[in-house]
């Protein structure tokens, strides 16, 4: 697995997976989250992202420019 640079995360689609460094599962293996919208991005400062994850049932949060060093993808 490959970290997330911010190149990689302009370019991540509705239902890509991404995998998180530190959370694990019960199996050890790493968590995977869903993207489940399309990545924001700003007009003034084009390195600044959100993107919307889904983990799990009822567990949603985002992905942007302080805790992107924490995602790894395939």
């Amino acid at each position: 697995m490959k970290p997330l640079t911010l190149e990689r995360a302009k370019k991540l689609r509705v239902g890509d997976i991404v995998y998180h460094k530190t959370n694990k599962n019960r199996d050890r293996t790493p968590q995977r989250w869903r993207v489940n919208g399309e990545v924001k991005r700003w007009k003034r400062d084009k390195d600044r992202i959100k993107i919307p994850v889904k983990y799990g049932l009822y567990t949603y949060g985002y992905i942007d420019n302080s805790n992107i060093n924490l995602c790894m993808i395939d």
